[in-house]
């Protein structure tokens, strides 16, 4: 197996957990501003896999109900901000090119399960999807993974949302295949991050609770050509493919300012 270029050496990624104990309390407070105030993640936050994100910048989300106890996990070829209060992921991502993609050629394990670097009472568990109704849903898909330790981890339930089923197998699918097809002929690296969006009193499975976004983004972004472009997809069955969204409509959607600012980006 050939190792993956990251385009500069990367420390040896570890399955350690930065505890973001200081945003907690903040992040479950409801901002009384028009719009929702930011709190910003401890200077270490993913200090064991800053590659993974844009020029070192890590997108902090807004402040709001459904946000809780925020960590941030690293894998080998993903990296999770993990909320233990909807226990799911609020973004994950990636950093693609042609060489990881080369290299994804990994059998499909299937083996899912509960990270236990989370807190039990902050982590989805297997139970919480049986007879749910809903599949679970990678938000860093199984078939980017570029090694057999890389596709191990991405069945980690931290690393998914609970997903109506034919939309996980159909359109969703076609978005993750067309996101690999684009990093495989991009010139360089294209980072790619994925999350779920709740709605006020969204609906919840299993024991635990695990929260049922409402819909879905995954977020490109080309950092040769500096292009950019969003999919945004409802969470149900009879939901299609939608034409892409442009960051900024992303952002304004989701609070979150996934890029660092300023920086050029252009419609796909």
């Amino acid at each position: 197996m050939n190792t993956v270029n990251f385009g500069h050496s990367l420390a040896r990624l570890t399955w350690r957990v930065t505890v973001a104990a200081a945003l907690a309390a903040a992040a479950a407070t409801v901002s009384a501003k028009p719009s929702p105030s930011v709190t910003p993640l401890p200077a270490r936050a993913f200090a064991d896999c800053p590659a993974f994100f844009v020029e070192g910048h890590v997108p902090t989300p807004a402040a709001a109900p459904h946000l809780g106890k925020l960590r941030a996990l690293c894998y080998e070829a993903f990296a999770v901000l993990h909320n233990g209060e909807s226990k799911t992921p609020v973004y994950v991502v990636q950093r693609l090119n042609r060489a990881a993609i080369d290299d994804a050629d990994e059998k499909r394990t299937n083996k899912f399960f509960a990270d236990a670097r989370l807190p039990r009472d902050e982590r989805a568990e297997l139970g919480d999807y049986k007879r749910s109704g809903y599949s679970r849903g990678h938000m860093a898909p199984a078939g980017d993974m570029p090694t057999a330790q890389a596709m191990a981890q991405s069945f980690s339930l931290a690393n998914m949302v609970p997903q109506a089923i034919k939309h996980n197998g159909g359109p969703w699918a076609k978005i993750e295949q067309d996101t690999r097809r684009y990093a495989q002929r991009a010139q360089g690296d294209v980072f790619v991050f994925t999350g779920p969006v709740f709605k006020a009193g969204s609906d919840t499975i299993g024991d635990g609770q695990v929260r049922v976004p409402s819909h879905l983004y995954k977020l490109v972004y080309d950092a040769t050509t500096h292009r950019s472009w969003a999919y945004w997809q409802a969470n149900d069955d009879a939901e299609r493919a939608s034409k892409p969204i442009s960051y900024e409509e992303l952002v304004q959607r989701t609070g979150i300012q996934f890029l660092p600012q300023p920086i050029r980006t252009s419609s796909r």
